[in-house]
């Protein structure tokens, strides 16, 4: 994609998002769990920050907080994920959380036959109540500049005010020149008492209209295009190569599909790989065995990875090599975080050896 020169904006990429934090009982059960350790997590605002910290681009974040303990909690976790919140909301704390609130994921990572298990509790989350109007696009997009936004399905899920948002900024952001990406993730529990699967595939259709770069499992775009029920090709690429069209008339501006390919053997054994589609051609890498420490955000590592391939102008096959390596690295890791250094990417991404370094 034609992006905007770098010295022309602050921020390579603004994301809008909800951020959590994570309570993660380790090895036990939430369950029986009787210690926590804590990360920040959500799935826009883990793009923003692996871009800044693993690729060392320059990143903001449009979200809410409340301003009490825990808030400033995130607050701390952020800015050592090397997000830039001169953007951030803050919502007075009323004692109780009644008017508002932060938003709570709890999370059981899983190991071997026992499957990761997420329990969030974020209704009347500060960034949820967020409405149009809750930003000032000219002065993101054309005072400070941003080359790339991001947001995505989850957010836009939250609440009616939150899919009005997203659609704003969205399209703000491509009448200043600046391009949109946007992840496809589905996740029924935010939809199970407001319309299920279809009012989701209705909103997603209208957001996709305004975006240039989209993320998505295969089944998440097969999800977009109702081709559910369809008969799928054996060929990752293949199947890819025939929902192109059907995508392109959801999202007429889209230049870029990324895809993640994944096959769970269990908890802690899986297979991924991806796709990208790109300037008329499709490059895919296949499945290759990951042992899997913490599964959760390895598709935000994948999209930063791909993200920063745009910024820097990367082919596409290096581009997707780098993505599916992040993607593997996040997995070793505890917390939504890709926590490897751009080299140990770049090095992961070129096939390198796994060697002890003393």
């Amino acid at each position: 994609m034609e992006i905007k020169p770098k010295a022309d904006c602050r921020y390579d990429l603004v994301a809008l998002g909800e951020v959590m934090l994570r309570l993660d009982p380790e090895d036990e059960r939430l369950r029986s769990a009787r210690s926590f350790r804590v990360h920040e997590g959500g799935a826009e605002y883990n793009v923003a920050r692996n871009l800044s910290r693993v690729f060392g681009h320059r990143t903001a974040l449009l979200s809410a907080l409340v301003d009490n303990e825990i808030g400033r909690l995130l607050e701390s976790l952020m800015l050592e994920g090397g997000v830039d919140l001169e953007h951030l909301r803050w919502r007075p704390f009323d004692g109780i959380g009644r008017a508002a609130r932060n938003a709570l994921n709890f999370t059981e990572r899983g190991f071997g036959p026992r499957a990761l298990l997420g329990v969030s509790d974020r209704a009347h989350s500060a960034a949820s109540q967020l409405a149009p109007g809750a930003f000032d696009p000219a002065l993101i997009f054309q005072q400070r500049g941003a080359r790339l936004f991001h947001t995505g399905a989850i957010f836009a899920a939250l609440s009616p005010s939150t899919a009005t948002l997203s659609s704003e900024l969205l399209r703000a952001a491509r009448a200043s020149g600046t391009r949109t990406s946007f992840d496809l993730n589905y996740r029924a529990s935010l939809w199970q008492d407001r319309g299920g699967r279809d009012a989701a595939r209705a909103l997603n259709r209208e957001l996709v209209r305004h975006v240039d770069l989209l993320f998505g499992g295969l089944e998440d775009l097969r999800f977009l295009c109702a081709a559910e029920a369809e008969p799928q090709e054996n060929d990752p690429a293949r199947e890819l190569a025939r929902l192109l069209p059907r995508l392109r008339e959801h999202a007429s501006s889209l230049q870029v599909v990324a895809a993640t390919l994944t096959r769970t053997h269990s908890a802690s054994r899986q297979q991924i790989g991806g796709l990208l589609a790109t300037n008329g051609e499709l490059h895919h890498l296949p499945l290759r065995d990951v042992e899997v420490l913490d599964r959760v955000g390895s598709g935000d590592a994948f999209a930063a990875a791909v993200l920063a391939g745009e910024l820097e102008a990367r082919e596409p096959r290096t581009t997707l090599a780098l993505a599916v390596a992040a993607a593997e690295l996040a997995m070793s890791t505890p917390g939504d975080a890709c926590r490897a250094s751009r080299a140990e990417v770049e090095e992961r991404a070129a096939g390198g050896e796994i060697r002890a370094k003393r």
